[in-house]
This record gives structure tokens, sequence and C-alpha cells, in this order.
């Protein structure tokens, strides 16, 4: 790509009015977010975190997934803690539930834009208990790992009740305040891209600290440097190579009667990309494979022995700190991308959809044959796009293994510190950069560019 290119492309986004305002009213909300972000939890001692990261073991790789994650707040136990997974979590059991329960498929189905105004109002409401309980989870859980409180007077009972409440209620907001900003970029910034930017800006913003820890690395610092740029210039390329990954199905659409003529049929094509799911697949298994881990954190204390043996083992197994762990992450993070997929291109619905406007694959029927073998094309194209989301998922532990000396640097959460940004982040993060660029190459067309960078 020429330099004069790049020059102009700014030049054009910095001359349209309407571009800059969005992108000059989506920084500023995302500088008011991270300001946010450092306000702390009421009554939090933020040493008992300090001394669960650099403990080492399951938990400090768990809180350390977390922390990245949040863009350093679980570190800071700020009221943003939790970031908008809340949010997620509810849309993504809602999504779940939707083919299950009749009425809701039949709601989504006989108009979409209700449907999905629907669905928006009530993962909105869900959200508020999910994050008190994940409030409620995570206080509990650095309670466990730690052995001494977090928070010195939390409880539901004598005078612990109503602090207590007070923290759930300001880490809830915490977390429906973040929701609102990712909204209003959304509305009067960059156009859905609201929620997506947020983490995105969690997720950059460990990049200075990650720096810092790979240039304090005295021991071949220069190998670290090299070793780091060329494999996040590798990581990158694959991420953008699968994600623009797609499979043109042929479809005929009907001619048009023009006058008293009819035109002939129009030769079109159904793009189907290689990987639908996302991210999300990986925020499945990473929830639900260190469940185990979390739950065995209360029975560590146990008196019982056989009871303490189990939680010993189970968090040795399921917090991330062994080779088991990781294999079943991959295999999870497979099968979750699968069903997932599944499970978002039922609720399209493309073959009554393509029926209804007349439209055909050669040689396939309409209707439900159509939507089967569509559904058959999927799940083969499917494959190699759950395997990378596997290998993204276990490349930190696969590089430890290549040069385990990097281990020691970072703590094992961040590959080894081999990443500014760990590699399901950069998934996040090239996704996030990739869908920014679309939609404002798609605002410089409505303002008569047609020579963009994406024909050139």
């Amino acid at each position: 790509m020429k330099r004069s290119t790049v020059v102009t492309y700014l030049n054009r986004v910095s001359k349209a009015q309407d571009i800059r305002r969005k992108l000059l009213i989506t920084l500023g909300i995302l500088i008011l977010y991270r300001f946010a972000a450092h306000f702390p939890v009421p009554g939090a001692n933020r040493e008992v975190i300090a001394g669960i990261l650099q403990g080492g073991g399951p938990g400090a790789i768990f809180v350390g997934v977390l922390d990245l994650l949040s863009g350093g707040t679980v570190s800071n136990f700020s009221v943003m803690a939790m970031g908008v997974y809340p949010y997620i979590t509810a849309q993504i059991i809602l999504q779940l539930l939707v083919p299950i329960i009749p009425s809701w498929k039949a709601r989504m189905e006989d108009d979409q834009r209700e449907g999905r105004r629907w669905m928006e109002k009530w993962t909105m409401f869900l959200s508020i208990p999910m994050a008190a309980l994940q409030a409620i989870g995570q206080i509990n859980l650095f309670n466990a790992l730690a052995g001494v409180p977090v928070l010195d007077n939390f409880g539901f009972s004598g005078s612990a009740l109503l602090p207590s409440v007070a923290v759930i209620v300001s880490m809830t907001a915490g977390t429906m305040f973040g929701i609102w900003l990712g909204e209003l970029i959304s509305e009067y910034g960059l156009r859905q891209q609201g929620l997506s930017l947020i983490i995105f800006a969690g997720i950059v913003a460990q990049i200075p600290r990650n720096l810092r820890l790979l240039l304090s690395t005295q021991e071949s610092r220069g190998f670290l440097i090299f070793f780091m740029l060329l494999i996040t210039a590798v990581t990158i390329f694959a991420i953008v190579y699968i994600q623009q990954g797609r499979r043109n199905v042929p479809v005929m659409y009907p001619g048009r009667r023009v006058g008293n003529r009819m035109s002939m049929p129009v030769k079109g094509t159904l793009p189907l990309m290689v990987n639908m799911a996302g991210m999300i697949p990986l925020i499945f298994a990473q929830s639900i494979l260190t469940f185990p881990a979390v739950l065995a954190s209360f029975f560590l204390a146990s008196q019982t022995e056989w009871l303490r043996n189990l939680a010993n083992w189970m968090q040795l197994n399921f917090g991330g700190g062994t080779g088991t762990y990781w294999f079943l992450y991959f295999l999870m993070v497979v099968a979750f991308t699968f069903f997932y997929t599944d499970v978002l291109f039922a609720q399209q619905n493309y073959g009554e959809n393509l029926k209804r406007a007349g439209a055909q694959i050669p040689g396939v029927s309409r209707g439900a044959k159509t939507q089967e073998y569509l559904t058959r094309v999927l799940r083969r194209i499917t494959l190699p796009g759950a395997l990378f989301l596997g290998l993204i998922a276990v490349f930190p532990y696969l590089i430890s293994l290549l040069i385990p000396s990097l281990g020691a640097v970072g703590g094992g959460v961040n590959a080894g510190g081999i990443f500014l940004v760990s590699s399901s982040g950069l998934l996040i993060v090239v996704g996030v950069v990739r869908d920014v660029f679309f939609s404002i190459d798609a605002e410089l067309k409505l303002h008569g560019y047609e020579d963009t960078l994406l024909v050139r």
C-alpha cells in the first residue's frame, strides 16, 4: 500500500465532517470509560489482588486472564472490574434460549426488526442480575484464592449487610455505566461498534504495562522484542486471513418485470463465513472450564481430607496450570464454535428467507432442503475456523512449551510476556479494527468517495 494512498485516505476522513465528528465522539467516550475504570470499589484492599497475581499458580493465571480481558480493572478492583461481560453473558443466554422456546422463536421470525428490539431490551434487563451475581462471585473468588478478605466488611448478615449491598450496587452500576457508554458510541459515534470498542479499549490499555514488563527483562532483551514482533505479526496475519474467509454459495434470484417484459434471472452469491462465531467460543469455554476451579476454591480449607485433596486436584487441573487444562480448553473451544455457529445460523433461517425472495440455489429444493444444504456447507468450512480458534486459545501454552525460558516473563498469563496483547486479545483487537475500518470506508462511500483503500 503506497504512502500517498494512506495520506489521501486520511485527508478524506479528516475532511468529512460527519466522520470526523463520530470519531471524536467515540474517542471522547472511550477516554471517559478509561477514566472511570480507575475508581476503586469502596473499602477494597488492592494488596490482596496484587498478592494473588504475584503468588503464581492456577489462581494467578485465572485472575490474570480476568484482568487482561477487563483492561486492568480487576487488578485495581475498580467499580468497572466486570467490564461489559455481564451484558455479553446475558446476550449469549438469550440467543441460546430463542431456538428452544417456541414463542420467542416465533417472535424473532415474524418481524426481525421488532425481534431485535425485544432481544436488546431483555438483554439489558437480564444484565442487571447477571452483574450483581458476578460481583458476588468475583468477591468470593478473590477471598478464597487469597485466604484473606478483599473487603473487610462483606457479608449478608448483621452490620455487614448495608456495606455489602453498597459494594454490589456500585459494581453493578459500573458495569451498566460501561454498557451505557457503549450504547452512546453505537448511537452517536461509530455505529454498531460500541461494546466492541469498550472491550477493545480495555485490552489496548494493557499494552504499555506489558511493554514495560518486556523491556524490564535483562536477559535476551533484543531476542524477546524481535520474537514478540515476529509472533505478533504472524498471528495478526492469520487472524485477518481466517476472519476474511468466505465460501460464496451461488444463488439464482428471480428476474424483475419491467413494463411488459421480464428480465432474466440474476446470478448472485450467498457468502458464508469461515468463523461466524467470533470470540464467543473462547468466552464460553473459559467460563465453563474455570468453574470447577472456582468451586474448588471454597473447599481448599475443608476439614475433610478427601474433599481437600479433590479441591487441590481440581484447582491444579482446571485453573490453567497444566497441560490437561489447555487440552480441554482446545477441545471445548472447537466444540463451542460448531455449537454457537449452528445456533446463529438456525436463527437466520436462510432457507425460508431465500424462498420468500423467490431465490434458489441451483440443484437444491427451496425451503428446508436449502437450509439443510447450507448447514452442511457451513459445518465443513467451520472446521478450519474452529481449529484456528482452538490454536489461538492455547497459543500461550504452546509458546511456553517451545521456549520454556520465556515462561518466567509475565507469569505465564500472557504467553510468557511474548505478546503486548494476548493471542485471544489480538483476535478481539484485530476484529474490532477491521470492523471500524469497514465502517469508515462505508461512510466515505456515502460521501461520494468510491476510490477507497478497499478497492486498491
